[in-house]
């Protein structure tokens, strides 16, 4: 038998086989170079990480309770394998507003934690312990950091000071808001006092913008607002937002639920 004819019967069983699978053998192969990339499973698109904000506002004679309730459920989530970071506070000006921060590999994993006792322990007590129902925030993160960035704590002598800095975007320029911290974000993350520094979009509303920011005290706070490249951020803030002051936005939070800390 000859080379010629070997390669014959070769190409025939080959084209057999692709009917029988369906599949087309000499397509996969021209593909593996410069055909452009298959679309991405809908699967594999709903693992992306999860990122959501919870606010909590809780009747008065059950903040205790409703406090060792989401105490209990951050400690439980971040034992679990398929969180990043969950952190719970209340507001300094109003402890009955309380915010729950968390992120999990994926929606699915989310969603197995939120049904298990310490998860449902929330949901119980929430049921009679709100003044008015929860608000969920689902967000994106832009520039995100890892999970052990985001476990990364103040020391044991610091002073904790964490804002959050709700963001209205006037439309059409929110691109210029994303990229004034694509350039900053690096400079503020590697500022001394800086413990942790994520920008988050709103996934339902793209002009809605979240800042968490966490320092070590409030001398690093006041250094960072004097960090030369935080200017061009706060000339957008003093101009491109649709209500003014931006610093009617600003939420200084107190962690009750703490990682350990240095």
């Amino acid at each position: 038998m000859t080379i010629k004819t070997s390669l014959s019967i070769l190409r025939i069983v080959l084209i057999v086989t692709s009917l029988f699978l369906g599949s087309n053998p000499f397509a996969a192969a021209q593909n593996s170079g410069n055909a452009p990339a298959k679309a991405i499973p809908e699967v594999l698109k709903n693992q992306e990480m999860a990122a959501r904000i919870t606010r909590y506002e809780v009747k008065k004679g059950d903040q205790e309770k409703f406090q060792k309730a989401l105490k209990e459920y951050v400690a439980a989530a971040l034992s679990n394998e398929g969180n990043i970071m969950a952190e719970a506070y209340f507001e300094k000006e109003n402890q009955a507003v309380i915010w729950l921060f968390e992120r999990w590999n994926n929606q699915k994993e989310l969603e197995q934690f939120r049904k298990n006792s310490k998860g449902n322990a929330v949901t119980i007590v929430a049921k009679t312990a709100l003044a008015k129902p929860e608000k969920i925030i689902c967000v994106k993160d832009l520039e995100p950091i890892s999970k052990k960035e985001w476990r990364r704590t103040s020391k044991a002598e610091d002073e904790q000071l964490t804002i959050m800095l709700f963001v209205e975007a006037k439309a059409g320029t929110e691109e210029n808001f994303r990229k004034l911290y694509h350039v900053a974000m690096p400079q503020f993350r590697s500022e001394p006092g800086v413990v942790t520094y994520q920008l988050s979009q709103s996934e339902k509303d793209a002009t809605q913008f979240i800042t968490f920011e966490k320092f070590r005290s409030n001398d690093a706070f006041q250094y960072h607002l004097n960090f030369p490249p935080i200017q061009p951020v706060l000339d957008y803030l003093n101009t491109s937002i649709k209500k003014q002051p931006f610093q009617d936005g600003i939420h200084h939070l107190v962690e009750f639920a703490p990682l350990i800390r240095e």
